[in-house]
């Protein structure tokens, strides 16, 4: 019987020393009180077509001429 990933974590967490067991406890408390981000797209279908076309096609050449360069000086 395959273990469930309840047990799986439990197995991996118990071999670990105490501080990174602490560590793991602080990153799952972290992600459970973080929650869902964002907005569901169902929400968003009354923007769909707000954008004139000819807007969306000049953002689309900008974006493909100004983001698709590497600056290799900038950092």
């Amino acid at each position: 019987m395959k273990p469930s990933l309840k047990d799986e974590v439990i197995k991996h967490l118990s071999s670990l020393p105490y501080e990174d067991q602490r560590r793991v406890l602080n990153f799952v408390r972290k992600l459970a009180a973080s929650g869902p981000k964002g907005v569901p797209g169902k929400k968003l279908l009354r923007f769909a077509g707000a954008i004139a076309p000819g807007d969306v096609e000049i953002m689309r050449r900008v974006i493909e001429i100004d983001c698709e360069k590497v600056d290799l000086n900038e950092w």
